[in-house]
């Protein structure tokens, strides 16, 4: 895991897939307000996702800060995994499961972007004033 290449298109995988979704989160597209209201949180945890998806993906980018957007990012989409397991189900509004499938694949990135920089982590628990 040490190619540098191959690093960056894990990146950019996540980064594609947490971006994309911003549109239909911000715009309030009908899938994504559905979502959110079956959740009981809309719209504030819609919003409030799309956010934090977004701070995710520029931290994920920037090789400083990967390894806390990879941790933000894999927090998001164990989120989204377990509300479709719990609550929503593998398949929403007849998307075929695309949003799970999405889900999983940008969780499986950040898990590689954490292991690829679990050295890292020591350095979030300092505070360094």
């Amino acid at each position: 895991m040490k190619n540098p290449i191959f690093i960056w298109i894990v990146k950019l995988i996540a980064v594609a897939i947490l971006v994309q979704t911003l549109f239909f989160k911000f715009s309030g597209a009908e899938e994504s307000v559905y979502i959110f209201q079956t959740l009981g949180i809309e719209p504030f945890g819609r919003i409030g996702s799309g956010i934090v998806e977004l701070i995710a993906s520029i931290l994920i980018l920037i090789p400083r800060t990967t390894l806390l957007g990879a941790l933000m990012g894999a927090g998001t989409m164990l989120g989204a995994i377990f509300s479709h397991l719990f609550v929503l189900g593998i398949e929403v509004k007849n998307d075929g499961g695309e949003l799970f499938t999405l889900a999983i694949i940008t969780l499986l990135c950040c898990t590689i972007l954490i292991v690829k920089n679990r050295n890292k982590i020591p350095d979030l628990l300092l505070l360094k004033i």
